[in-house]
């Protein structure tokens, strides 16, 4: 089947020619010169991959967490209330894909319905299917540092009696085990995993996960050849008590249980030291920078160039955390490309380079099949924009590959293929009323509020006292 004709073709070397797209089934099998004009004219380029994100159901800023840093942003997600899972991922997933993703990584760190972990797990699936994306699903995997970096009795000791009472409850609740937690992993991807849905280890951070755990996750991923997924170094707090906790490295350490490898994708590395970026590089281990979140939750800007330079695979992530809130992976990638490629006449990467290495550096930590190209044998993974919208003066010819990188957006986008399938169509999902879907899980949340009123009248004295912990050194490891 032809997907469609008259295309322009970023990449193509007879890119000012139009060109056709020939699937068969869930492959591209061929690109050719077309025999007639799309109109209005489409502008065909690799699907964008999401490789880190948390498939959150709206902004946490809806919540009351803007403009704080990670640490105490991570503890007001609390005043999210639970709800029916499949709408959260219906929605998340929803969102990427209408922003011209077509795999994603959804790395849960919560759990948010009354059902057994493996039903929850199964609504993500399902929506996953309904809305005809790659998704890899990665579950939160901890077991230590639930509050702080460290001993968090200074902390509750400076909170009034309920305050404390309220806090204790809702992040100090016992995990299962180590070995309870490899093992459900393990039953989620028998029960879920198809041709469209992966499952991978989803170890937290080292910060909240002990020795004991991360090499077993090691062991498990050796084993079994199942992928890891993780955040590394994102903030200043997070390197401080590093180097507290690990003096020979915390990379080092990671290498020395057997977690760096391939297999292994980490989400942030925002204050990652040259060193250490030599030693991600050489065990072929992914870096996912996630550039709009960095700045919302005052991280940082991540070395990615020094990374690319010392050869680190980078790929890109949008975090539920894009720069307008609007999970925009086009606009990401701009950003991306604008911090990290390069100033005045001195270019660290090109922007044909790092798009290919996004997308493809993304399908590979993300377990998805190709590289993302746009030629024969490839999946049939395909992003369209309308390019007579994008060319929106046309005033003279001009480089696509100069407005993709100058405004495109999800405004823009026509149609996403997905595995041969046609996922969004005219700028919206085919299988799926996202508007419908966020009206609903708005309508819920609304309703679900009065179940936080207790976490939300701590947070005034929590707030303050994590506060003071990370500013008076964050603790003794």
């Amino acid at each position: 089947m032809t997907m469609a004709s008259g295309l322009t073709i970023l990449h193509s070397r007879a890119s000012d020619q139009p060109q056709s797209i020939e699937i068969s089934g869930k492959l591209i099998s061929g690109v050719s010169p077309a025999t007639t004009a799309a109109s209005p004219r489409l502008l065909a380029m690799p699907a964008m991959v999401n490789a880190h994100d948390h498939a959150r159901p709206l902004s946490p800023t809806s919540f009351g967490a803007a403009g704080k840093p990670l640490e105490t942003w991570i503890l007001r997600l609390a005043a999210i209330p639970s709800t029916d899972p499949y709408l959260i991922a219906a929605a998340a997933l929803g969102r990427a894909a209408q922003s011209g993703c077509a795999s994603i990584m959804a790395h849960v760190t919560r759990l948010y319905g009354p059902m057994p972990v493996t039903d929850e797990v199964g609504a993500y699936a399902r929506a996953a299917r309904d809305i005809g994306v790659r998704v890899t699903f990665a579950l939160f995997m901890r077991d230590r540092n639930p509050l702080v970096y460290g001993d968090e009795q200074g902390v509750l000791a400076n909170l009034p009696v309920e305050a404390r009472n309220d806090i204790e409850a809702i992040f100090s609740s016992p995990m299962p085990s180590v070995r309870e937690q490899i093992e459900r992993v393990e039953a989620l991807a028998a029960a879920h995993e198809g041709p469209l849905f992966n499952v991978q280890y989803g170890p937290s951070g080292v910060q909240w996960c002990s020795d004991a755990m991360l090499e077993a996750i090691a062991e498990s991923s050796q084993r079994t050849g199942r992928r890891v997924h993780m955040h590394l170094l994102e903030t200043p707090y997070q390197r401080a008590w590093a180097d507290r906790a690990y003096p020979q490295g915390v990379v080092r350490h990671l290498r020395d249980v057997g977690l760096l490898s391939p297999r292994l994708a980490l989400a942030h590395c925002v204050h990652a030291r040259p060193d250490e970026l030599d030693m991600i590089a050489e065990s072929g281990a992914v870096i996912v920078t996630n550039p709009s979140s960095n700045l919302h939750l005052r991280s940082g800007v991540a070395p990615i160039a020094e990374a690319m330079r010392r050869g680190c695979r980078v790929a890109m992530g949008v975090d539920a955390s894009a720069f307008d809130e609007d999970d925009d992976a086009l606009r990401e990638m701009r950003l991306g490309h604008f911090l990290h490629g390069g100033w005045g006449f001195d270019e660290n990467i090109s922007r044909e380079d790092f798009l290919a290495a996004i997308v493809a550096n993304g399908r590979f930590a993300n377990g998805a099949p190709g590289s993302g190209a746009l030629t024969a044998g490839e999946p049939a993974d395909i992003l369209m924009l309308d390019l007579d919208r994008l060319d929106r003066d046309a005033i003279m010819p001009v480089d696509p590959l100069d407005l993709l990188f100058a405004r495109a957006n999800q405004s823009h986008i026509a149609r996403l293929v997905v595995s041969g399938r046609i996922v969004v169509e005219g700028g919206r999902l085919v299988g799926l009323d996202l508007d419908a879907i966020h009206s609903e899980l708005r309508s819920r949340l609304r309703a679900g509020m009065p179940s936080r009123a207790r976490f939300l009248s701590a947070w005034p004295h929590l707030e303050p006292a994590v506060a003071a912990f990370y500013r008076n050194g964050g603790g003794c490891c």
